[in-house]
């Protein structure tokens, strides 16, 4: 039985692309800012492309730990957490396009687990997949939150 499993993907859905309770859908969003604000800079701040290399550091991270991939580098992955951008490299347009194709992945896997899944341990960590899953869906939003803020402060 995957009841609870199937709930987290809608909620993960509906954030990504449906029609949360909150407001707009985090893809729906990202998708209205123009690449060439991404890369501003406000004070205090980080830029909207440093946040979204940031998620998605955290989807390929959630994602490696549900398909227990012991080839993936936590070290590694923990210093691209807040990399240095390159406009060469991340673009707006890669970024959102990986960050959606991360989710898609994550999503086939979730579907081939039962709810028994969710109670298990995360590898490298003190908490459970539930918990994992349930931040990962909190960290979108949140940072979404950040980047409109950064979309309205721009004139976006």
């Amino acid at each position: 039985m995957n009841k609870e499993v199937q709930s987290i993907i809608t909620n993960l859905e509906r954030v990504l692309n449906g029609q949360p309770w909150y407001g707009e859908a985090v893809m729906p969003m990202l998708r209205k800012i123009h690449p060439a604000v991404v890369y501003i800079n406000p004070k205090n701040s980080h830029a909207a492309i440093e946040i979204l290399y940031h998620m998605i550091t955290w989807v390929e991270f959630t994602l490696s730990r549900v398909q227990k991939n012991k080839d993936y580098d936590l070290k590694a992955a923990e210093k691209m957490d807040w990399r240095i951008i390159d406009p060469k490299v991340h673009t707006w347009t890669k970024g959102l396009d990986e960050f959606e194709q991360l989710h898609k992945q994550l999503v086939a896997e979730l579907q081939t687990k039962d709810d028994s899944f969710l109670k298990e341990m995360v590898d490298d960590r003190e908490y459970n997949y539930r918990f994992l899953l349930n931040g990962l869906i909190q960290h979108n939003i949140y940072h979404l939150g950040q980047i409109a803020f950064l979309k309205n402060l721009l004139g976006e």
